[in-house]
């Protein structure tokens, strides 16, 4: 049965896919207006964006975790409930990986711009680069396996190593958080705002893995 134009319009509006490109094109026009700092100039704009991509990316892999935890904790673990957590841990994850993988070239985009060259001995940056193989290769795993309750496990380990290990990596031209300790209130608001805006992109990253892996199929 072929749907009226109103409901095709509806649907298409609430496709993941759809907003994942109205969240991008909002998430490249901010970058273009971000504010200028007196150090970097126009530069601080790709530093704005580094920052808002690694933040969606770790909160992405937390909530992949928590739900993972959630998943497990599930009794009796056949209820639906629990479908429904490894599945939506299994998406988050995966979300996860695409913003961090894709952090990577954007990291070097800011070490190009701000330091006039590449410096990929950094602490940070090997962490990252290290994590980014080894979680690609865990998840194609995963994903082979099959398994709802190792896969949750397997986000929740995979967040609480990367947060110890970015906790103890020692930081050689990478702050931790310039922005938070800014002295410029605007610098601090737009931030914010662009991670808001990278957040929403990220959440439908994740129904899109959803959508494409839904929770039926996480019941053994």
């Amino acid at each position: 049965m072929t749907l009226p134009p109103s409901n095709r319009i509806t649907r298409l509006a609430r496709s993941p896919l759809v907003l994942i490109l109205i969240a991008l094109a909002a998430i490249l026009l901010l970058t273009r207006v971000g504010p200028v700092e007196k150090s970097l100039g126009v530069n601080i704009r790709v530093v704005y964006l580094h920052g808002a991509w690694v933040w969606a990316s770790l909160a992405l892999f937390i909530a992949a975790g928590l739900t993972g935890l959630a998943a497990i904790l599930v009794r009796p673990p056949e209820r639906r409930s629990a479908a429904a957590l490894h599945a939506w841990s299994r998406a988050l994850g995966r979300a996860g990986l695409v913003f961090w993988i894709t952090y990577l070239p954007i990291s070097m985009w800011a070490m190009q711009t701000n330091w006039n060259g590449l410096y990929l001995a950094e602490p940070r940056w090997r962490l990252a680069l290290i994590y980014a193989i080894s979680g690609l290769l865990l998840q194609i795993g995963l994903s082979l396996i099959a398994n709802p309750f190792w896969t949750s496990l397997a986000n929740l380990l995979f967040i609480s190593t990367l947060l110890i290990a970015i906790n103890s990596t020692r930081e050689i031209m990478h702050p931790s958080s310039p922005i938070l300790s800014s002295d410029s209130r605007l610098i601090q608001v737009y931030f914010f705002l662009l991670v808001g805006v990278t957040l929403l992109a990220a959440w439908q990253v994740a129904r899109l893995f959803l959508r494409l892996d839904p929770p039926e199929s996480a019941v053994q």
